[in-house]
């Protein structure tokens, strides 16, 4: 279970919020209670506009145009219901998903869904430090290896902010994905995408040579390792006395998930239609890589435009980056119950992302990939994530509705549907 620094009792500083606090802190006004109870779908929401989402909703925009908006608001609808899953099991059970699984599971299955949870964490590496290097590099030409260590630095600078309070690491990581938001935000006004292009492309369609990238687009918004992690940002931080207390703070963290993955969906749909209004056009079908779209935004747009472009990407792969760890911490421990040194498994989790960015594999085409990666590790944590939660023996009173539960298996459905259909498309010639 994630550890949460500071005194018991001490709303102000860090620390849980003891049994019947929460009862107290609705008693006393929003902003208090909403000081206490909001963050972490917050930082979870970081996973979902990590540089993996640059690379997918560039090439999305360049090649399809507008096309594909739908399966990004799909994608973050799906992701605002797996995240509320989440975070409901860590309030109600006291207990983080790997932990419940390796309860219930034969150790054998314990350890198989570790191997896999482990590639997906290797796989978002590799997505997290190429696309901070690459914000180094566009802003300031630092060598691609070297940016890549540096990363490593300045995520593990984040994480420091943890041991002193949960508090403290939520504003760092809130105030990136701030610098995130601005900056799509402002590349939206400045270069203003079609109104009536968007609008058609939230109408469902797939067209020839799409689906690897619907797929990627999923793998780079519902993001395995944050179904693990946001159960245990929960899952010690506010101990509620009944169901009545537990209600109330499921309700605060509907609206946490609800207003953080919006906020992260907007960018999703902002890069997007950036993409698609500056370079679905003819002589820009070469726009494959984040670099090339960086040149020609400093082109079509403007140095500040482009500027703003490198920033949000920096602030994106090091708050993911560290994020990451995080997760992996939880991964670890839950299934394994054994705690690694976090430069021990920074160490192991970096070497395939260094090893791509010092071999000089086209880095794009290596988010691209993780994103399909992390696409087919979903169902190993959106399945479990649903049977334990709709069932009344682990979470009482507040088990899954049946629609609640028929809307996440057809969630599961579709997006395990969509990586055989990927599977058949690259198996099969023609």
């Amino acid at each position: 279970m994630v550890a949460v620094a500071g005194k018991p009792g001490d709303l102000e500083e860090p620390g849980r919020v003891p049994p019947g606090e929460s009862g107290r802190l609705l008693a006393q006004g929003r902003l208090k209670a909403a000081s206490a109870m909001l963050g972490p779908a917050f930082v979870t929401s970081v996973a979902y506009v990590d540089p993996g989402n640059f690379a997918t909703n560039i090439q999305a925009g360049t090649r399809y145009g507008y096309l594909l908006l739908w399966v990004v608001l799909a994608a973050n609808v799906i992701a605002m219901l797996v995240q509320y899953l989440a975070a409901k099991l860590g309030v109600i059970t006291g207990r983080n998903l790997p932990e419940l699984l390796t309860e219930r599971c034969p150790r054998a299955v314990t350890w198989a869904l570790w191997a896999q949870a482990e590639v997906i964490a290797m796989a978002t590496d590799v997505a997290e430090f190429i696309g901070a290097a690459l914000g180094l590099q566009l802003l300031f030409g630092v060598p691609p290896l070297a940016a890549g260590i540096i990363t490593c630095a300045i995520a593990f600078g984040l994480l420091g902010l943890e041991r002193a309070g949960y508090r403290r690491f939520e504003a760092a990581i809130t105030a990136l994905l701030a610098i995130v938001f601005a900056g799509f935000l402002y590349e939206t006004l400045r270069i203003g995408p079609s109104a009536r292009g968007s609008l058609r492309g939230l109408v469902p369609s797939v067209g020839g040579g799409s689906l690897y990238l619907a797929v990627g687009i999923l793998g780079a918004t519902v993001m395995p390792h944050v179904i693990y992690l946001h159960s245990a940002l929960l899952s010690d931080r506010i101990a509620c006395r009944d169901d009545r207390e537990r209600g109330r703070v499921l309700r605060w963290e509907r609206t946490d998930v609800i207003v953080a993955l919006g906020l992260a969906g907007l960018v999703n749909m902002a890069m997007l239609a950036v993409a698609a209004r500056l370079f679905h056009a003819p002589g820009l079908a070469g726009v494959s890589t984040i670099t090339q779209a960086h040149a020609e935004l400093s082109r079509l747009a403007g140095g500040a435009a482009a500027t703003t472009f490198a920033v949000a990407l920096l602030a994106a792969g090091v708050s993911s980056a560290s994020v990451g760890t995080y997760a992996g911490q939880v991964i670890m421990a839950g299934f394994l119950r054994l705690r690694v040194p976090v430069p021990l498994r920074r160490a192991v989790t970096m070497m395939p992302a260094l090893a791509v960015l010092a071999t000089g594999v086209n880095p794009t085409s290596a988010l691209l990939l993780s994103q399909v990666v992390l696409s087919f590790g979903i169902p190993f944590a959106l399945v479990p994530l649903v049977l334990l939660t709709c069932r009344r023996d682990v979470m009482g009173a507040h088990a899954n509705r049946p629609l609640t539960t028929a809307l996440a298996w057809s969630a599961a459905a579709l997006i395990s549907g969509l990586n055989v259909f990927l599977v058949i498309g690259c198996l099969v010639p023609g």
